[in-house]
């Protein structure tokens, strides 16, 4: 069954993502899709390129040809339902529950402290509970200065 983590109260989701890719893949070697709406990824996407001249993070979008697909560990995508190469870690930036999720070992939410951003989250939660899902919770809030 898919492991839920949420990471909530975080007030630069971009940044966070970031961060949270760079140690996956580095440290980790996870294969990673993240999800989320188009200008998400847009946002995503160039962050990833201004990130760290010393940690680049390979990425591509979904409809990259499958060779690239097939050697970028982290893949930006509208949805985890279409066909993707990863199915080891998705990363949910968007504001609904993620189709197809459950074909992936780990899925992580990312929250910012908007609260209609939390309001959407706490759905996402519900959702997953109510299936039977393990949740852990990474209150954010308290970790920095």
């Amino acid at each position: 069954m898919t492991g839920i983590d949420f990471h909530f109260n975080m007030p630069d989701k971009v940044g966070y993502a970031c961060r949270l890719l760079r140690k996956a893949v580095s440290s980790k070697g996870a294969r990673v899709v993240v999800v989320a709406e188009t200008p998400v990824l847009d946002a995503i996407d160039l962050a990833l390129w201004q990130f760290s001249a010393v940690d680049f993070i390979a990425h591509c979008r979904a409809d990259a040809e499958p060779a690239v697909l097939a050697r970028s560990p982290v893949v930006l995508a509208a949805s985890c339902g279409a066909p993707l190469p990863h199915q080891q870690v998705v990363v949910n930036l968007g504001a609904q529950v993620p189709t197809g999720f459950e074909r992936f070992e780990r899925l992580v939410d990312i929250v910012s402290n908007d609260e209609d951003e939390r309001q959407s989250a706490r759905a996402r939660w519900r959702h997953y509970a109510d299936r039977g899902y393990a949740i852990t919770r990474h209150d954010l809030a308290g970790s920095r200065p």
